[in-house]
């Protein structure tokens, strides 16, 4: 029996079309994460206000180069949690992890993405939804990538290790 007229496979359509804050509230803090290794990240990194170790390089190289201090500070937590002991920013040299900034030319961010395949270095893609354009390259980069990728909307990590394909936005 139809209470309002229409019945719940209609109902349940209109679903799809929700924001994207609450189609990923089922990831909030960690909650459907069942890989341990992002479990992990999502709660010591990217729900974590301060930084877990003070003077670390990596945070005000970060802010220099235009990236918010919540976003600084949970970058510069997820290179102490994986024990990242080195990284570059905008470039394209043997580190644990790359970071490339809005400075990066869309059509490189593909070129970054294999030299970090290939070395099997972390790339972390600063804005991902910055523009149409930026975006459709960085869902390319994430249904070609082998390993695991974690969007977190401000930025996009793309891990090469033993991890197997899974995406997650976060």
């Amino acid at each position: 029996m139809k209470i309002s007229g229409r019945t719940i496979k209609q109902r349940l359509y209109d679903l799809k079309h929700l924001p994207s804050y609450l189609r990923r509230a089922r990831y909030f803090r960690g909650h459907g994460v069942h890989s341990p290794y992002v479990y992990s990240i999502v709660r010591h990194v990217f729900m974590q206000r301060k930084l877990q170790h003070e003077g670390h390089a990596l945070y005000p190289q970060l802010i220099d180069k235009g990236v918010s201090k919540r976003r600084a500070i949970q970058l510069t937590n997820l290179a102490t949690h994986c024990n990242y002991a080195c990284w570059s920013i905008d470039a394209l040299n043997s580190s644990d992890i790359i970071f490339a900034t809005l400075d990066i030319a869309h059509d490189k961010l593909t070129e970054y993405a294999e030299y970090a395949r290939e070395h099997g270095i972390t790339l972390c893609i600063m804005n991902p939804y910055n523009d149409a354009q930026r975006w459709a390259i960085c869902s390319s980069i994430i249904e070609n990538h082998p390993c695991t990728t974690v969007d977190n909307r401000a930025y996009l990590l793309v891990f090469n290790n033993h991890l197997p394909k899974q995406r997650f936005r976060l």
